[in-house]
């Protein structure tokens, strides 16, 4: 078994592309969790709104494209595959290539830049629950560390955000209250995890680099889905849009700090449903870009590239917590305790 990486695996969540695949696509999404079908008929209306097209797949084809010119422009010669958790092109399958290719190391890019049960120890599992399908010639898989703190990470939000704020009016622009999101989940699992510390964290470095004070910002939530009874991170966004314009806000900045492309979730929960809000109370609301392919970003993968190709490259993080361990300890982001359905 060779210790040197022979390629790079994306691996991403996944999403349909046409109506028939999207209640496919929801079954694979919410096997083994106590979701109700009523809830999973809902968010399938969500999908019917644009044809049963999710953008994500068309998004992580961007992705590769921009990181393999990247790595090409720094004399890194590493193919790369990508593998689903829940849509094809399949993990197991994608698995399956590379070890008919005869691969036997790879390093994992995966799209998610926070802690958690579902950002970070669910990917692990689907990677080895496909090393397991394809057998013994399947290769050994590493994953890339968690970014959330990590300057050019920073740096494109940062961006994005300034871009965001420039289209506010300048009169008001300075006292624009923001409203960083990301997907909420139960408050077990954030318990468990450090989930909401790096999404704390890198709304404040990302405020600080915009000269945003504390004061004008705060991280919220959306996508909630599950039981009703059993409580989830709070304040959902629609709620919070609604707090800002009682207190007298005209003006808010949404940014979807937690997420790293306007997938499904983004422009539905944001571009539809808390847009919808605002226009309904009267709140002018600018929706700042996710990171997506910026130029910062897709160079930020190839330091994280090159960090493990190479242990004495740089390993580099800004604020308060350092650089996240390469390997997550066997007991991180524990997998949560099912539920049975009521």
């Amino acid at each position: 078994m060779t210790d040197e990486y022979q390629a790079i695996l994306v691996v991403s969540f996944g999403g349909p592309e046409k109506m028939e695949d999207v209640i496919p696509f929801l079954e694979n999404v919410l096997r083994g969790r106590n979701v109700p079908r009523e809830r999973l008929l809902e968010v399938a209306e969500h999908y019917a709104h644009f044809d049963g097209y999710s953008p994500i797949n068309d998004q992580c084809r961007d992705l590769i494209a921009a990181l393999d010119q990247e790595l090409q422009r720094h004399d890194i010669e590493l193919p790369i595959f990508w593998g689903n958790r829940n849509w094809h092109p399949m993990l197991a399958d994608t698995m399956q290539k590379m070890a008919d290719a005869g691969i036997q190391r790879v390093l994992a890019y995966v799209t998610a830049g926070y802690g958690g049960y579902s950002g970070c120890r669910q990917y692990l599992d689907d990677i080895e629950q496909a090393r397991q399908t394809v057998g013994e010639a399947a290769p050994v898989v590493d994953k890339i560390r968690l970014f959330y703190n990590h300057p050019l990470f920073v740096a494109a939000n940062a961006e994005n955000l300034r871009a965001a704020l420039a289209e506010i009016p300048a009169a008001e622009r300075d006292v624009c209250p923001i409203a960083f999101t990301a997907h909420s989940i139960p408050q077990t699992m954030a318990d468990t995890s450090n989930y909401v510390q790096q999404l704390e964290e890198n709304c404040r470095l990302v405020a600080e680099e915009c000269g945003v004070d504390a004061a004008r910002w705060q991280l919220v939530y959306q996508s909630r889905s599950g039981r009703p009874q059993d409580p989830w991170l709070e304040p959902d966004i629609c709620d919070h849009l609604r707090t800002l314009h009682a207190d007298g806000a005209k003006q808010v900045v949404v940014m979807p700090l937690g997420f790293l492309s306007d997938h499904m979730e983004v422009i539905y929960d944001l571009d539809d449903e808390a847009a919808g809000v605002c226009a309904e109370i009267g709140l002018n609301m600018v929706r700042a870009k996710t990171v997506g392919t910026h130029p910062l970003f897709i160079q930020m993968i190839r330091e994280l590239i090159e960090e493990r190709i190479d242990p004495n490259s740089e390993r580099r993080a800004v604020g308060q917590f350092g650089p996240a361990v390469d390997q997550c300890p066997a007991d991180c982001c524990p997998r949560p305790q099912r539920r049975p359905t009521k």
